[in-house]
């Protein structure tokens, strides 16, 4: 059996590529998840035929699929994953993900992956370092009181998520607050944690952490193996859920979730229903109505449109001393951020 490279951005390789992962149950060829992949590998039978393929993207394996001839002993399996966490390594990258079906979980564990979090749809495994474990033991542990959990972009920080995180202090004897660590944001990661931890420094019981690879946004949770008529954003949030309740909750004694509610937003106001679908009873889920200024709705969204429109008084009523000082500071270089991003 041969192994070789496949360029699947090649149309007449590409056709041949989706044909073999259409018949073997994988049907989602969605521009994001293609377009992500860096390398894709092929084993070909002595036949010619297509006999097993895996891509990696980033440090995510992604459309492994074994034809179903080759499947017994799992022989060809192990060879395919074991190629592509080689493949991982020669570039330095020796923390990996893989998502997949959950019949498919058993298989991954035999080659050493381990799972983060499981739906009837779905789910997340791990391997390599570092892992869960050593994300866990860099946080602070708290063995009694109620613990609370907030999860946040703060793109930029406000005082709608100040008060969020006032409302879990109050209620709280200890607080993680979680800031979302991809740099997927108009602020980088290292100015949002220094504004979120700079704007409530006066909350003695709230730790802000990174979030670190666990704290997923939805953005990044592949749908290729799913049917192509399921609700994508509702399965990439039950994941999400399951992830947290499973892996984060579960050792950091974490039994309370705040959320602010989304009156602007669907996709959030949905991602806010299945949390409370999956989370309880083992973590309750505590939903804050948006705080407002002037009867109007405090949001990060509208603060980037306000520097986009350059209304610095807009910036003053809805940003937190501390957050407003930065934004000033570096008014213009946000600014041309926004208009490099429009481009």
């Amino acid at each position: 059996m041969q192994i070789k490279e496949f360029n699947i951005r090649m149309p007449r390789y590409r056709k041949r590529w989706q044909s073999f992962m259409e018949k073997n149950g994988i049907t989602g060829f969605a521009p994001s998840d293609v377009g992500a992949v860096e390398k894709t590998y092929v084993w070909f039978a002595d036949d010619g035929d297509i006999a097993a393929s895996g891509s990696i993207a980033g440090n995510v394996l992604k459309y492994v699929a074994v034809c179903s001839k080759y499947k017994n002993g799992g022989s060809l399996f192990n060879e395919v994953v074991s190629h592509l966490v080689s493949e991982e390594a020669s570039r330095g990258r020796f923390h990996l993900f893989v998502f997949t079906k959950p019949k498919y979980v058993t298989s991954f564990g035999y080659v050493g992956f381990k799972p983060l979090g499981q739906t009837d749809q779905a789910a997340l495994l791990e391997t390599g370092t570092p892992g869960i474990q050593d994300f866990l033991q860099q946080l602070p542990k708290f063995d009694s009181g109620i613990t609370g959990a907030i999860v946040m972009n703060a793109n930029p920080f406000t005082k709608g998520h100040r008060a969020l995180v006032e409302r879990a202090s109050q209620e709280c004897d200890h607080v993680y607050l979680f800031v979302v660590q991809a740099e997927r944001s108009l602020f980088t990661f290292q100015e949002r944690f220094a504004l979120v931890k700079a704007g409530v420094k006066d909350l003695t019981n709230v730790v802000v952490v990174p979030g670190g690879e666990y704290m997923v946004s939805s953005a990044t949770f592949p749908a290729y193996f799913l049917k192509s008529d399921q609700d994508i954003g509702q399965y990439q949030a039950k994941l999400d859920a399951a992830i947290f309740l499973k892996s984060i909750a579960a050792p950091l004694n974490i039994t309370r979730r705040y959320l602010g509610e989304e009156p602007n937003s669907k996709t959030t106001a949905s991602y806010n229903q299945m949390l409370q679908a999956v989370l309880p009873p083992k973590v309750t889920v505590e939903i804050m109505p948006r705080k407002t200024f002037n009867g109007e709705v405090i949001s990060a969204t509208k603060v980037r449109q306000a520097i986009t429109e350059g209304r610095q008084e807009l910036i003053e009523q809805f940003l937190p001393v501390s957050t407003a000082e930065f934004v000033k500071a570096h008014f213009t270089e946000l600014k041309n951020r926004i208009s490099t991003e429009g481009k």
